[in-house]
């Protein structure tokens, strides 16, 4: 059984070092000070081939690159590969060998009794909290889990009525008609301005969790007659939601006092992910998958004054760090006897070192792995190679007699055992972390 102290020495600590730096942090920590609101964009489906500032070649995304001008853009931000254990991943700070949410189906079995997720922990903290767009694969709703508002739409990809989940969506418990011609991340957005115009005076949290640009892709409203590419047009589209976004906090004299943080839910999806190069290569692997292109996302973090504007952290971040982050900053407490996987880069925020993670963790289904900034070891204990990553990750022969690799998998042994996933809850799918029963289900409407 792992404990704490051992813990939190493998994966880069939190509790200790994350506390006695938050006493020493100006701004929300400080004496009088406002908290910050936090607004935590989250995009559907797009890999770090899908955003200009990390170099695609083929979209074009200046509003998001604009935040990381401002901001700090991270080059090696992890999550679990779908979007339903990534989003578990987010809302608990756990990893999935605890909660359970090992796969799309596992993830809608979680419940409240077991898990607490982010707003329950910052509302005692005084802040609002509302969840606008996408749900996903958690259970029950935003409201069960915390939220004091929401907006929500059944599945994923979800635009236009013309689609079978894009009939109607949820508000506050309500459902509300798509009307015709009435473009979904549109309503959305609006739905984002009003909560925050509202709440203006308070600290709030803000999870906006994006349509773009999970298939099925579609002409977006700016689609020309003749495009010949609607998913750049729904990249377009949503980095021109975001700077929207951005355009309102401005607007209400909020920029100066509200963090913003853009982030991927998984890589890019199978149907785009050969062809979004950067710089004219290929990245290893896509969504679904347990290579970088599955995993490593885009992530930007901007608050003008507080966070370093144009620079570009090495810093391994993996999604169970948001929670420990925004709780530190909200002055929050985290839930009482539930081990947190996250570790805080709060002071990183605010521009102090802070004690950065020696290693992340990924985990799909009975798939899993830890890595470090040059080397990644799996579950059946192949050693592989990151120099080249995100584009080649080619694995180490056993009987290797390189030091670098001999000593890193010594190394990266010693985190996995104690970690020890296979000592969890284990998955029970068909494999593929897509479904329990995938093709069991196939099998099924074949009749």
């Amino acid at each position: 059984m792992l404990n704490r102290r051992d813990f939190l020495k493998a994966s880069g600590g939190f509790a200790a070092a994350s506390a006695a730096i938050g006493n020493s942090l100006s701004g929300a920590q400080s004496s009088g000070a406002r908290k910050p609101n936090i607004v935590f964009i989250l995009a559907d489906d797009l890999g770090i081939n899908g955003v200009g500032c990390y170099g695609a070649d083929l979209y074009k995304t200046p509003h998001i690159d604009k935040l990381a001008q401002g901001g700090t853009r991270y080059s090696n931000a992890y999550t679990a590969p779908l979007c339903g254990p990534s989003r578990a991943l987010i809302m608990t700070g756990r990893y999935a060998f605890r909660t359970g949410a090992t796969n799309q189906d596992a993830t809608g079995e979680i419940t409240t009794d077991a898990e607490t997720f982010m707003p329950k922990m910052l509302k005692p903290a005084g802040y609002t909290t509302s969840c606008i767009g996408k749900w996903g694969q958690l259970p029950d709703g935003p409201a069960e889990f915390g939220f004091d508002e929401h907006l929500k739409f059944q599945g994923s990809g979800v635009y236009w009525n013309t689609q079978d989940k894009g009939k109607n969506y949820t508000v506050n418990g309500k459902k509300v008609e798509l009307k015709a011609k009435e473009y979904l991340p549109d309503v959305m957005h609006n739905h984002a301005v009003d909560f925050i115009t509202r709440n203006k005076n308070n600290p709030f949290y803000l999870y906006y969790s994006m349509s773009h640009v999970h298939a099925e892709i579609l002409p977006t409203p700016d689609s020309k007659p003749d495009s010949l590419d609607y998913y750049a047009d729904n990249i377009a589209y949503m980095d021109k939601l975001v700077g929207k976004l951005v355009a309102e906090i401005d607007r209400l004299k909020l920029r100066e006092n509200t963090l913003i943080i853009f982030f991927g839910d998984n890589g890019t999806g199978n149907g785009y992910a050969a062809k979004s190069t950067i710089h004219g290569k290929q990245i290893s692997g896509q969504k679904g998958s347990m290579l970088e292109g599955g995993s490593q996302v885009p992530m930007i973090v901007n608050w003008p004054g507080k966070t370093p504007a144009g620079k570009v952290s090495p810093d391994l971040i993996d999604s169970t760090d948001f929670v420990p982050t925004f709780v530190e900053m909200a002055g929050a407490k985290l839930p009482a006897g539930k081990t947190i996987d996250g570790v805080s880069f709060a002071p990183q925020i605010y521009g102090k070192k802070g004690r950065t993670r020696e290693t992340i963790f990924i985990e799909l289904a009975r798939n899993w792995y830890v890595r470090d900034a040059k080397w990644k070891l799996d579950q059946s204990g192949e050693l592989y190679d990151m120099s080249g990553a995100p584009f080649t990750e080619p694995s180490v022969p056993k009987d290797t007699t390189n030091l670098a690799a001999i000593n890193a998998r010594k190394r990266l042994e010693i985190a996995l055992a104690k970690l020890n996933p296979a000592g969890g809850k284990l998955d029970a799918g068909d494999g593929t972390g897509r479904h329990a029963n995938r093709e069991e289900n196939r099998k099924k409407k074949k009749k």
